[in-house]
C-alpha cells in the first residue's frame, strides 16, 4: 500500500492563503469556517433583559457580557453558538440552563 505524502508547513500555508484569497473573492470554500460576528448588545436587548438578568438566565459571565457588548472581546466559537441559540429560542436556553 502507497503512503501518501505529506504536505510541508510551507505547502499547507500557500493552501490556506489560497483559499483565503478564494473566500475572499466570493468563490465557494467548502470546509472553510468563518465566523459571523454577533451583535450581542442587539441579542440582549431583543431579550428585553439587563446585562446582569441575561447573564443569569442564560448562565453567561456578566463581566464577559460587558466585554463582548463593548467591544473588548469577542465571543469564542461555542458562546457564539449559545447566542445564536438564544437568539432563535430564547425559552428553551433559559429552561434548559435551569433544570
Amino acid at each position: 500500500m502507497a503512503r501518501k505524502k505529506q504536505k510541508s508547513i510551507g505547502q499547507r500555508a500557500i493552501a490556506a492563503m489560497e483559499e483565503a484569497l478564494a473566500h475572499a473573492r466570493g468563490e465557494p470554500t467548502p470546509g472553510l469556517f468563518v465566523h459571523e460576528p454577533v451583535d450581542v448588545a442587539a441579542i440582549r436587548k431583543a431579550s428585553g433583559l439587563s446585562q446582569t438578568r441575561f447573564a443569569t438566565t442564560f448562565g453567561l459571565d456578566i463581566s464577559a457580557l460587558r466585554d463582548w457588548e463593548q467591544g473588548r472581546r469577542a465571543p469564542d466559537r461555542a458562546a457564539r453558538v449559545l447566542l445564536r441559540v438564544i437568539e432563535r429560542a430564547p425559552d428553551v436556553v433559559a429552561k434548559t440552563v435551569a433544570a
